[in-house]
């Protein structure tokens, strides 16, 4: 066969599984690594200053960052993502059920283990817990070894760069996208806004807030109206205080733990081993089935 390709970063012509030819990507899984990384965004309403595409783009931004720093492979961004119930009905977001959401995230880990990738990472930069949260496990029973995150919720700030909590659209998503893309960015249009809980607030952890006992996660109930009566401006903030260097502080910090996760993987899991050592693609009717692969042991522990 001829060489389809000079290798040029890491052995791979780009960080982006879709920009390499499919000889590049097969090889570079078999023989470099078998890291992938699938960034996730949504279309969505993001107030009058922000692009609907703005979870798309936070996504695709840090997870290029992630993978230029450690070597793992970028899936290619689904631009559309699922919803929670309150966000349907809002001009400006396009949502996927959450059915068609974990049917497309899970073909889309089905088909890159195919090419060789062993080791699957969500970076998602939208609230849609409620569907990745259901693909992992259910990638799990197909022996498929995928982490699933929400990047804001992976950093935790808890105002160390922030001075509020992030929500929608604001401080810290507009710092984000100052940092990111400021050219689709419109400070002048930036304002401040809210909606009514329906509980109290103090009930709540907040995205990116250290959680306290009595705290519910803030998908774990209907707590909200629905966004398209609720909200004024499209905003839960003040996208007022967002700067670009406080963006830079944000990406530089959550990039950081992302390397750090993907590092650890690479030094206990050699290329080619499967973490769950099993494929079980026939999935629930077949799990009392399951025999490991050579590298487990009949515990499926690692040997």
């Amino acid at each position: 066969m001829k060489k389809q390709t000079t290798f040029k970063m890491d052995r791979r012509d780009s960080v982006w599984f879709q920009e390499n030819s499919a000889h590049v990507n097969a090889a570079y899984a078999k023989e470099v690594c078998d890291v992938a990384i699938l960034p996730l965004g949504a279309i969505e309403q993001h107030g009058g200053h922000c692009p609907c595409g703005m979870d798309t783009y936070n996504a695709i931004g840090i997870a290029e960052k992630v993978g230029l720093a450690t070597g793992a492979m970028v899936l290619a961004c689904p631009m559309y993502g699922s919803h929670p119930y309150h966000h349907w009905g809002m001009p400006g977001t396009i949502p996927l059920t959450f059915e068609t959401h974990i049917g497309l995230v899970m073909d889309i880990i089905r088909g890159a283990a195919v090419c060789g990738f062993n080791k699957f990472i969500i970076i998602s930069a939208h609230g849609q817990v409620s569907s990745t949260i259901v693909a992992v496990h259910k990638l799990g029973i197909e022996g498929l070894f995928t982490i699933s995150s929400t990047w804001y919720d992976f950093l935790r700030d808890n105002k160390t760069v922030l001075e509020d909590y992030m929500w929608h659209a604001d401080e810290a998503e507009t710092s984000v996208g100052l940092y990111l893309y400021p050219d689709m960015i419109n400070m002048d249009l930036a304002e401040a806004g809210g909606g009514e809980g329906l509980i109290d607030g103090s009930w709540k952890v907040a995205p990116g807030e250290a959680s306290l006992p009595g705290m519910l996660y803030h998908f774990e109930g209907t707590f909200a109206l629905p966004e398209k009566d609720d909200l004024e401006t499209g905003v839960i903030g003040d996208p007022t205080k967002a700067t670009r260097e406080k963006g830079e502080k944000l990406i530089e910090g959550v990039v950081g733990y992302y390397a750090r996760l993907i590092e650890e993987i690479k030094s206990k899991y050699a290329v080619g081993i499967n973490p769950l050592g099993f494929r079980n693609p026939t999935g629930y009717n077949t799990t009392a089935d399951i025999s490991y692969d050579k590298d487990h042991d009949a515990k499926g522990r690692l040997k």
